[in-house]
């Protein structure tokens, strides 16, 4: 019987789909009012791997709209009772499946009411985050029974990319989305396993720029269903000292697209495959994969922003697979629970 993690990847599709066309008017209204008044900054409140789609976020606004994006340390609001003072106008994104998280619900509060515009990202509808933000785009995803999530983290990268596409004056992303479930599904059955990490105990995970927060993800999703100790770096950051990890045959997971970032990242991965790295590199781009010495192919997204999307729905049957590999239930982490409440 397919685990809940797989099940729920394989909506994956379909939520988009949805969320694609029930968000249109609000996302198409918020952002005529953001084009008229632009944030001088931009804050996102999220935990877990509903952080890495905040740096999403962070990557694509900062990028494609130079709007700086500052992620907040919920514990200095909720622990320090500090109220670091923004510029106006200014926007808070908050990311949330459950939208229970006492931190993040209480930097979305206090902040509304320092004047910011804050916006939900959020799957519960009915919950305290929705309640507290002004504005809300739902994520339309489901229930999520996994404890891991994969469609919800899915969803909120999709209507991040959704709203870009209406923040941009040129209408490339917008004609790209409508093809975008279709692409996710296609990246379902990409080939290649992560079989080399069966006896692994650990190894290190990169990607760069957009690709950054999902091998944030993907680390996080293999420390959570394969138990292992998987780090996230940027491909960058790794040369600043965790490269003294690598010995012969030490994993990498490189996660790899093809835009203004590949250069770099090529230059990378040759030099960590001289210093004896074992790479599996998870990608749509041939200069990358004939780099790995075990190659994960992916579709290629029609925009570079949407790629990040194709890469995590490609990685999450093969982390369910590796659990089972490793003789693990990829619906019962250890010490983990669907909710986690923090403050």
């Amino acid at each position: 019987m397919a685990s809940l993690l797989r099940q729920e990847t394989e909506e994956a599709p379909k939520v988009v789909e949805r969320l694609l066309k029930e968000n249109e008017a609000e996302v198409r209204s918020l952002a005529a009012f953001l084009r008229r008044r632009p944030p001088a900054l931009v804050l996102t409140a999220a935990r877990g791997s509903s952080d890495f789609a905040a740096l999403y976020a962070k990557y694509l606004l900062e990028a494609r709209l130079f709007w700086p994006v500052l992620s907040l340390a919920p514990s200095v609001l909720t622990l320090y009772r500090a109220r670091p003072k923004v510029p106006y106008p200014s926007l808070l994104l908050a990311y949330s499946q459950s939208g229970e998280s006492p931190d993040v619900v209480e930097a979305v509060a206090a902040y509304r009411a320092q004047g910011v515009l804050t916006l939900a990202l959020v799957n519960r509808e009915g919950s305290p985050l929705a309640q507290a933000a002004e504005v809300v785009l739902p994520l339309h995803a489901g229930e999520e029974r996994s404890v891991a999530a994969s469609k919800s983290f899915l969803a909120m990268l999709a209507a991040t990319a959704h709203l870009l596409a209406h923040l941009l004056e040129e209408p490339r992303l917008r004609h790209a989305l409508p093809a975008l479930p279709e692409a996710l599904f296609r990246a379902l059955e990409g080939e290649g396993e992560l079989a080399y990490l069966e006896d692994a105990e650990g190894l290190s995970v990169l990607g760069r720029g957009f690709a950054y927060p999902v091998a944030l993800e993907a680390a996080l999703k293999l420390k959570e269903v394969a138990a292992l100790q998987a780090e996230g770096y940027s491909a960058a950051e790794f040369l600043h000292g965790p490269q003294a990890l690598l010995q012969q045959g030490f994993p990498v997971l490189a996660l790899v697209q093809g835009d203004e970032t590949l250069e770099a990242t090529l230059k990378t991965l040759e030099a960590l495959r001289a210093k004896g790295a074992h790479l599996l590199v998870l990608s749509p781009v041939l200069e990358a994969l004939d780099l790995a010495h075990t190659p994960l192919p992916v579709p290629a997204a029609s925009e570079p922003e949407l790629t990040p999307l194709l890469l995590a729905q490609a990685f999450y049957p093969k982390a369910e697979a590796l659990a089972r590999a490793r003789g693990l239930d990829p619906d019962r982490p250890r010490h983990l629970s669907k909710v986690t409440r923090t403050r």
